[in-house]
């Protein structure tokens, strides 16, 4: 007969725990899909502002071809704001006003101004596979006299954003996209000096 050792007086040596390791994996799993969740949310913040920043430099791009066409064609500067209260292109919106100030050539040039700016504004200059693609969404653009007197116009864009933030005190587009608080306008102020 064989003797068995005895433990007695010997610490007995430790399994390893099971299931532990299990838990270590999934709590590590919990850890990893939250913060996947967090970028991935972070990604499509990043895309909403870079599409907000894109229709900013267009409607930008807009505003600085309208004032640069109202200077250019100054002498017959009222024919551009002949609308009530005042003209409206783009999205939705109707012809521009027919205007009797100045010689044909003025006026015509004032017509293919304002028909160019409406194309820009619906962004059919742009197109893939049929669609127009080159402006922003819903995009309005509005020019004004703001004073008549001393030739003071203004010319804004408006469109519809992404996200919702303070609805503008600008006219321009006021209640065409539903919620104000979504509307976006960008505006400048044109004074046509008098020359000598």
């Amino acid at each position: 007969m064989r003797a068995i050792p005895s433990h007695r007086g010997r610490p007995r040596p430790r399994r390893p725990a099971r299931g532990f390791a299990l838990i270590e994996i999934l709590v590590s799993v919990v850890i990893l899909l939250v913060a996947l969740l967090g970028a991935a949310g972070l990604l499509a913040r990043s895309n909403q502002m870079e599409m907000e920043t894109y229709q900013r430099v267009q409607a930008l791009t807009l505003l600085q071809d309208m004032a640069a066409r109202l200077n250019a064609n100054r002498q017959v500067a009222p024919c551009y704001a002949a609308g009530s209260p005042m003209t409206v292109l783009g999205s939705g919106s109707t012809s521009a006003p027919a205007c009797a100030l100045g010689n044909a050539a003025q006026q015509a040039l004032t017509t293919t101004d304002l028909a160019a700016w409406n194309t820009a504004l619906l962004g059919s200059a742009e197109t893939s596979g049929g669609k127009s693609l080159g402006a922003m969404i819903g995009a309005l653009g509005c020019i004004e006299s703001v004073d008549p007197v001393n030739q003071v116009y203004r010319i804004s864009v408006a469109w519809q954003g992404l996200a919702k933030t303070v609805a503008p005190a600008l006219p321009c587009g006021s209640g065409s996209f539903g919620d104000d608080t979504t509307r976006r306008v960008v505006s400048i102020q044109v004074r046509i000096a008098t020359l000598s």
